[in-house]
């Protein structure tokens, strides 16, 4: 089988190429055969010309990017220069900085034979991260749940057929958030267990704002649920407190109220002519290998 693994970038070069040197360790005798292409969300750090020895990877392209788009734009700005120009089976999406661990890319391979074409997610079972994030995750995936019924504990690490993947490219919400776009043109996923892994240099990008973003991103895919489920806790929610009605009882409608604001802004990021258009956004590509 034909394997591109997928990967943005934004100026986190030493610990790409970190990842690309495991990566090649973990494929050893494997029939397959492996490619990565990294986007390159117009980082503003030189790439130091790395002297990297890849035996049992195929080849690497870097697609250098005119615009910062942001990670899930150019996820799907990946996925579509790949459906369109490159000759696969599976893509494999993963952050570069270690967090996905390259050992588990042999799972997701393993796991193949059995998915009879279905999409496999890495499900995220142990997380590394400090305390306090764990606990705003947790409360992060209790609000996606309860606005979308949608239970999502996987992120970009994934192995996605040429269906898949053909599928999120003509989905708008790819545009907006990968995790939430699969979920939506998927009903059926399979998962193995996934240990999220610890950055290989510098503290975490993904910040308490960040959090709350792409929880609400996700939360946008599925706005029409949202909304309804909106109205039906606000309708509830004035009848319990007519009685007692404050300004605090009014602090969690006044979240929501934000919520429906910020969500509803967030939404216009799906902009299918933006996605259609997305591969002028490459300046060049660089051949690695």
């Amino acid at each position: 089988m034909k394997i591109i693994i997928l990967i943005p970038i934004y100026n986190d070069w030493q610990s790409v190429f970190r990842l690309l040197n495991e990566i090649n360790s973990n494929l050893s005798n494997l029939n397959h055969e492996i490619s990565i292409i990294m986007v390159n969300d117009a980082s503003n750090h030189d790439r130091k010309n790395e002297v990297i020895e890849l035996k049992y990877i195929h080849s690497v392209k870097i697609l250098n990017m005119k615009i910062n788009q942001g990670h899930a734009r150019c996820i799907a700005t990946g996925l579509k220069y790949i459906y369109e120009k490159e000759d696969f089976d599976y893509v494999i999406p993963m952050d570069g900085d270690g967090e996905d661990r390259p050992e588990e890319i042999k799972e997701f391979l393993n796991k193949i034979r059995d998915s009879n074409g279905k999409p496999i997610v890495g499900l995220r079972v142990k997380r590394s991260e400090s305390l306090l994030f764990q606990v705003c995750y947790k409360i992060h995936k209790l609000i996606t749940f309860t606005f979308t019924g949608r239970s999502i504990k996987f992120g970009n690490f994934t192995c996605l057929p040429k269906t898949t993947v053909k599928k999120m490219i003509n989905e708008k919400a790819t545009w907006n958030s990968f995790s939430g776009a699969l979920t939506k043109v998927e009903n059926d996923l399979i998962s193995i267990p996934s240990t999220r892994g610890n950055r290989y240099f510098g503290p975490s990008k993904m910040s308490f704002y960040n959090l709350i973003k792409h929880s609400l991103s996700i939360i946008s895919v599925f706005r029409k649920t949202f909304l309804i489920r909106s109205a039906l806790f606000i309708i509830l929610y004035i009848l319990f407190i007519k009685s007692n009605a404050s300004v605090i009882t009014a602090i969690p409608l006044i979240f929501l109220f934000v919520a429906v604001y910020s969500i509803s802004n967030l939404a216009l990021r799906e902009n299918m002519d933006e996605f259609e258009n997305s591969l002028k956004n490459i300046l060049d590509i660089t051949e690695v290998k």
